[in-house]
């Protein structure tokens, strides 16, 4: 189809759009921007700074895109926004780049869902296959990775992780990481349990959820120190290599996320 770019769109030189892209009314694109194939901005979208927008990425108006990060800091240094393939960024969302504390790059992957206004911060790094609903802020240096769900009005701080599959409830407050298939809730957010409705979705039979239940059991419930939680941990997954290789790999991927955590996990909820 060629590039369609709406009479009233302003766009400076330096911004590189390659093949069917388009760009809609109304939208400024200035900077070191770059956009792929098959990329549509609705309208009214501001996009700058040191930008690169992947494939068939769907943005809204208003959306404000690698404009300079929220962060004192920040002394112009040309840090970077990334964001990958098929993503749909609706009204209001602001996305911005790294910052030289963090690494300079700000990094989103692909097909994540970001709803009206949604903020990701600087330095933070996003996975795949994430709903960000409603509202939903990530502060500095957040990591987020793949599959996973953070209700409306949620907000995560500064430096805290975010494992696979986990799910956020809408108004959580989430100050310390959330480790892969765990939901959690509240201000001070708590582990309540699995994220059983997400992983039914992504795939997960009845024996890999009986698997996560009992890693929740373990380190949430056990009446053990936190080292001793660990080990019946690694004693679960290296009985599990001898039976199913599978889901002796989800055991390791707990136990990867929280040897890790430099912020510490959330606690459970009746803590």
């Amino acid at each position: 189809m060629g590039t369609i770019i709406h009479p009233t769109a302003i766009i400076e030189s330096g911004v590189e759009l390659d093949d069917d892209v388009k760009i809609g009314p109304y939208c400024y694109l200035f900077g070191k921007v770059k956009i792929l194939k098959g990329s549509e901005l609705v309208s009214h979208v501001v996009v700058g700074g040191n930008t690169n927008i992947g494939a068939n990425n769907k943005i809204y108006p208003f959306a404000s895109i690698g404009l300079n990060p929220q962060d004192l800091k920040y002394k112009g240094e040309p840090s970077i926004l990334e964001i990958g393939n098929h993503n749909i960024i609706r009204e209001y969302v602001t996305m911005q780049p790294g910052t030289e504390g963090g690494g300079m790059v700000t990094k989103i992957g692909d097909k994540n869902l970001f709803m009206a206004y949604s903020h990701v911060a600087h330095d933070c790094k996003v996975g795949n296959c994430n709903i960000f609903s409603n509202s939903v802020n990530l502060a500095g240096h957040v990591e987020v990775g793949n599959y996973t769900v953070l209700g409306g009005l949620s907000g995560i701080h500064q430096f805290v992780r975010l494992g696979d599959y986990c799910f956020v409830a809408g108004g959580s407050m989430v100050r310390q990481d959330i480790p892969p298939f765990i939901s959690v809730q509240g201000d001070s957010a708590r582990a309540y349990g699995i994220n059983r409705v997400g992983l039914e979705r992504n795939g997960f039979d009845e024996e890999d959820i009986k698997i996560i239940k009992d890693i929740f059991k373990i380190f949430f419930l056990g009446n053990f120190l936190r080292g001793e939680k660990i080990q019946q941990l690694e004693n679960m997954r290296d009985h599990l290599k001898n039976l199913n290789l599978k889901r002796a790999e989800l055991v390791e991927k707990f136990l990867t996320f929280v040897n890790a955590s430099t912020r510490g996990i959330v606690s459970h909820g009746s803590g």
